[in-house]
C-alpha cells in the first residue's frame, strides 16, 4: 500500500468528500483489525484513518497537495502542519517554505533552535484518542445524545501526573546538569551547528527523585474507563467525525489534554437508501394503480407523504418528493426523498379477474369504447 493518501483509499486527486467516504468506509470494512486476516491490517488501518482525517479537512488537504506526502508528514511531525491554521503561503506557518524533509531554510532553522521536545518547545499537548459511535438513520435525521465509553489514559490522581511522590528526595540531573536538555553538534550545510535536545534521562526536567509513585508505576498516568456524553448533529453521514475537545489523552503538567475523535456509522435502513443527503425509497404498486393512477402514500422519516402517480405509470419510474430525504448538515434545508415505483404483477386471478384481462389484451391496439365500461369492469375486477 503505497503511503500517498489518495493512493491509500484508492480514489483521485480531484475527488469530492462524498467519493473520499465512500473509499473510506470500503477500505475500512476491508481492513479493520477485527475482521481482516492480513498480517498488515493494523497498520494499513491506521493509514487509511490518516488519509481520511486529511483528506476531509478542507485546510489540511490543501496543504497536503501544495507539501506533498512526505513533507506535510515531516511538517506535521514538528507540529508544523497538524494543526490549525496555516502560515504564509500554506506553509503551516514557516514563511521560509520549504517544509521539513526539504533540505531547505526550515531544516537549518530547526538545527539552530532545536525541534520539539520539552527542552526547545515546552510542555507537550496530550495525544487525540478514537472511537466508533454506530447509530441509526432515524436518529441521523432527527439528531440525538448518545454515550460512548471508552478506556483513556488519566493523569494519576495519587501523584498528579508528575510519576513519584511528593516526599521523595530530589537531585539533580547529571547528564544534562539540571538544565532538561542536552546540546549536541551536528554538521550541516553551513558548517558545525548546535542542536539542543531534550535530556533523555530525567525526561527534560532537569531533575531525578529517589522513588516513583506506586501506582502509575513512574508513568504519570493510569488508565480509565469514562462515559462520555456525545451531542450527534442531523444531517451526520457514515464516516463524518464529531471532536470532543479536551477529552482525549492527559497533556504534560500545564497543557491541554487532546481531544476524543468520535466517528459516527449511520447503520442501513430497511427502507430507504440514502445518497449524499437524498434518500431513495423503493414503492411497489398494484398493476391497477399502475394503469388508472391513483395517490400514494409512502413513509417518510418525518411519518409519511402522499403523491399522485399518474396514470399509465411504469415499472421503475421515480418520483421526486423535495424537502423529504435528510437535514443537509451545516446548511439550511432538507434533501429530497426519490421514489421508485416497482408494478407488482398479481400471480392469481379468479375468474373475473381473468376474464378482464383476457379482453384488455384481446382488445389490443384497437380503440375500446368507454362509454361500455370495460376500463371500470378491468379496475374493479383487480
Amino acid at each position: 500500500m503505497s503511503d500517498d493518501f489518495y493512493d491509500v483509499l484508492g480514489v483521485g486527486r480531484d475527488a469530492s468528500e462524498d467519493e473520499i467516504l465512500e473509499a473510506y468506509r470500503e477500505k475500512v470494512s476491508e481492513y479493520h483489525p477485527d475482521v481482516s486476516d492480513d498480517p498488515d491490517a493494523e497498520e494499513k488501518f491506521k493509514q487509511i484513518q490518516k488519509a481520511k482525517d486529511v483528506l476531509t479537512d478542507d485546510e489540511k488537504r490543501q496543504r497536503y497537495d501544495q507539501l506533498g506526502h512526505e513533507r506535510f508528514t515531516e511538517a506535521e511531525k514538528r507540529g508544523a502542519g497538524g494543526g490549525g491554521g496555516g502560515g504564509r503561503g500554506g506553509m503551516g506557518g514557516n514563511p521560509f517554505g520549504g517544509g521539513a524533509g526539504a533540505g531547505g531554510m526550515g531544516d537549518i532553522f530547526d538545527q539552530f533552535f532545536g525541534g520539539g521536545g520539552r527542552g526547545g518547545g515546552g510542555p507537550q499537548q496530550g495525544r487525540d484518542l478514537r472511537t466508533r459511535l454506530s447509530i441509526d438513520l432515524q436518529e441521523a435525521y432527527d439528531g440525538v445524545t448518545k454515550q460512548v465509553t471508552v478506556r483513556r489514559p488519566e493523569r494519576c490522581p495519587d501523584c498528579d501526573g508528575a510519576g513519584y511522590p511528593e516526599d521523595a528526595d530530589v537531585r539533580t540531573c547529571p547528564q544534562c546538569d539540571g538544565q532538561g536538555h542536552v546540546t549536541q553538534v551536528r554538521q550541516t550545510p553551513l558548517g558545525r551547528v548546535q542542536q539542543r535536545q531534550e535530556c533523555s534521562r530525567c525526561g527534560g526536567d532537569g531533575e531525578l527523585h529517589s522513588e516513583t509513585c506506586s501506582t502509575c508505576s513512574g508513568q504519570g498516568q493510569t488508565r480509565e474507563q469514562a462515559t462520555l456524553t456525545v451531542d450527534v448533529p442531523a444531517g451526520i453521514r457514515s464516516g463524518q467525525t464529531l471532536r470532543m475537545d479536551g477529552e482525549g489523552a492527559p497533556g504534560d503538567k500545564g497543557a491541554r489534554n487532546g481531544d476524543l475523535l468520535v466517528e459516527v456509522e449511520v447503520e442501513s435502513h430497511p427502507d430507504f437508501e440514502r445518497d449524499g443527503d437524498d434518500l431513495v425509497h423503493r414503492h411497489a404498486v398494484s398493476f391497477p394503480q399502475a394503469v388508472f393512477g391513483d395517490e400514494i402514500e409512502v413513509p417518510t422519516l418525518d411519518g409519511g407523504a402522499t403523491f399522485d402517480l399518474d396514470a399509465g405509470t411504469q415499472s421503475g419510474e421515480t418520483f421526486r418528493l423535495q424537502g423529504k430525504g435528510m437535514p443537509r448538515l451545516r446548511r439550511r434545508g432538507d434533501g429530497d426523498l426519490y421514489v421508485t415505483v416497482q408494478v407488482v404483477t398479481p400471480d392469481s386471478l379468479n375468474d373475473e379477474q381473468r376474464e378482464a384481462l383476457e379482453a384488455f389484451a384481446e382488445a389490443g391496439g384497437e380503440e375500446i369504447d368507454v362509454e361500455q365500461g370495460f376500463f371500470e369492469k378491468l379496475k374493479n375486477s383487480l
